[in-house]
């Protein structure tokens, strides 16, 4: 069964920091392109950072570059998001999501072109 699980949500004050993580279990991200998203109360998803499955590029959302970083560890299996500087404006849930790609260097930005969802993890910026 293919599953994503992330982790590292919570409550943090302005200008703090929290590290997402995003397990895979049932499959090898190692052909996977991944995608973090949030969803604040009221709004649409949007997409806050995408990498591809391999050569490293990515993408990140205006609102969050240079104080968001994703990363992944194919051989754990997982994925980070490293958020530093936190707004409250970052305040949402939290998700990753998988889209098996043939290609090694494309990252996909929008969430209807990804396959996988994890469950999501609240992030709450607030003093």
């Amino acid at each position: 069964q293919l599953q994503l699980v992330e982790s590292g949500g919570g409550l943090v004050q302005p200008g703090g920091s929290l590290r997402l993580s995003c397990a895979a279990s049932g499959f090898t991200l190692d052909y996977y392109a991944m995608g973090w998203f949030r969803q604040a109360p009221g709004k649409e998803r949007e997409g806050v950072s995408c990498i591809a499955k391999r050569d490293g590029n990515t993408y990140y959302a205006d609102s969050v570059k240079g104080r968001f970083t994703i990363s992944r560890d194919n051989v754990k299996n997982t994925v980070y998001l490293q958020m530093n500087s936190l707004k409250p404006e970052d305040t949402a849930v939290y998700y990753c999501a998988a889209r098996r790609s043939s290609y090694s260097g494309r990252y996909f930005v929008n969430a209807y072109e990804y396959d996988y969802w994890g469950q999501g993890t609240q992030v709450t910026v607030s003093s």
